[in-house]
């Protein structure tokens, strides 16, 4: 069994969502494979790229470097992401990262009636965050994980948050350790 951890924690061993991704992890008896996002410097898609990822997704050139991402994805066991909460979102390298990842006929195909179905493994994602504020309904980056998992067919997401970490005179002790509650009830 294989946990993918996509790593989007940008400001490296200082973030507190890796704080948590790390004791998260720690509980795993599974093989984790750590993808670091501030560390591959992705590149958006533009049109030339698109354009050559088309040519060879035509040409089913599936050992192409450009779908390793893909492939990875989709042949874990379970994944967890963790990203801070930036914007109402993510930081945009999970996004482009996503770009790389959401691949026809590695991550999800068509069916004969057009339907989109999921082709990943996984049965989980699990996405753990830390919020400067409270997000308070206005939880964008995982409405949009739920939407790729679904699109991916992974069956189950579950969020895990430490909210108001930046507010002045909360304890943010307390706030982590409610995070490390959530975390400890999805062993």
């Amino acid at each position: 069994m294989t946990t993918l951890f996509v790593n989007a924690c940008m400001r490296g061993e200082e973030s507190r969502t890796l704080t948590l991704c790390r004791e998260y992890l720690a509980g795993i008896t599974d093989d984790v494979v750590e993808v670091d996002l501030a560390a591959l410097d992705l590149k958006p898609f533009d049109a030339s790229k698109v354009a050559y990822r088309t040519e060879k997704q035509k040409t089913q050139a599936w050992d192409d470097p450009i779908f390793d991402l893909s492939h990875q994805f989709a042949e874990a066991d379970h994944i967890v992401v963790g990203a801070p909460y930036w914007d109402l979102s993510f930081p945009s390298a999970l996004k482009v990262y996503l770009e790389y990842v959401s691949v026809c006929d590695i991550a999800f195909h068509y069916t004969e009636d057009a339907r989109c179905e999921g082709i990943c493994k996984a049965k989980t994602l699990t996405y753990i965050a830390s919020c400067g504020g409270f997000v308070e309904g206005a939880n964008f980056g995982y409405e949009y994980l739920c939407g790729i998992a679904k699109m991916f067919g992974i069956p189950e997401t579950r969020f895990v948050a430490a909210e108001g970490l930046d507010i002045v005179g909360i304890d943010v002790d307390e706030q982590m350790n409610k995070a490390r509650e959530q975390i400890a009830a999805l062993r």
